[in-house]
């Protein structure tokens, strides 16, 4: 077993400097000088959708969409260890809050993911979820598949983030190397039409089988159907005050 400090308690070595904390979308650090970040976007109201009443009361809202900026070497304590393994297949790495996230080309995901399993020092036994993002503004990078790992063997965690246009919104499934990935990828792809080539069965898994469109992505519309409660009807966003 390693001697390393628990995930929940690292060591004062992977801390990283302000330039890899800041938060995600957060305006007042877009060019502040220090502060790393990537800007990918504008959020308008409170949720970004476009095309239907605004019914939160923030439709005049405006923010600038951000993300933390690639951390650089060394990131400290295991995060090296792991880097080390993955170095040839690593896009970018970001450290936010203490956490790691590789960045990988989705034409290298498989070799990735089975490395971070299967190599010794690294065992990621467990594959805990499967995520999707959609960021409108991100050209060419739209959709965002996010995995989140766990060793068991090391008591460490790690996230890896593929990204795919939205005109070819295709990510290799992991379900081959990680069958429990089967269901988040259903849901990622109910939610966000992320199509995971390889899954042995890509279908619905919340909405109906006929729905139509991803009701997760930024682009779809806050109109939906009533909701019944025991006689009582509450009617969809877009039938409800508006207040733009």
């Amino acid at each position: 077993m390693s001697d390393d400090k628990p995930a929940d308690k690292p060591d004062k070595a992977v801390e990283q400097p302000a330039t890899d904390q800041s938060p995600e979308n957060a305006p007042e650090a877009l060019g502040e000088p220090g502060i790393e970040v990537r800007a990918v976007g504008e959020r308008h109201g409170m949720f970004g959708v476009r095309g239907s009443g605004d019914t939160s009361g923030y439709g005049g809202l405006v923010a600038p969409v951000v993300l933390p900026g690639a951390a650089q070497r060394p990131y400290g304590g295991w995060f090296d260890t792991v880097a080390d393994v993955l170095d040839p297949l690593i896009e970018q790495v970001v450290i936010h809050r203490g956490e790691i996230t590789f960045h990988i080309h989705r034409d290298h995901l498989l070799e990735a993911a089975r490395l971070l399993r299967d190599d010794p020092s690294l065992r990621f036994e467990l594959l805990s979820g499967v995520s999707g993002v959609h960021y409108p503004g991100d050209a060419g990078r739209e959709l965002h598949a996010v995995y989140h790992l766990m060793s068991y063997t090391w008591n460490r965690r790690v996230r890896v983030e593929v990204a795919a246009p939205d005109g070819d919104a295709r990510v290799p499934s992991l379900v081959p190397l990680y069958p429990a990935a089967d269901w988040h990828e259903r849901e990622t792809w109910d939610m966000f039409g992320i199509v995971f080539d390889g899954h042995p069965a890509l279908t619905r898994i919340l909405m109906p089988d006929d729905w139509p469109g991803h009701p997760q992505r930024k682009d779809y519309p806050l109109g939906g159907i009533p909701v019944e409660y025991k006689g009582a009807s509450v009617p969809p966003p877009d039938q409800r005050r508006s207040y733009s």
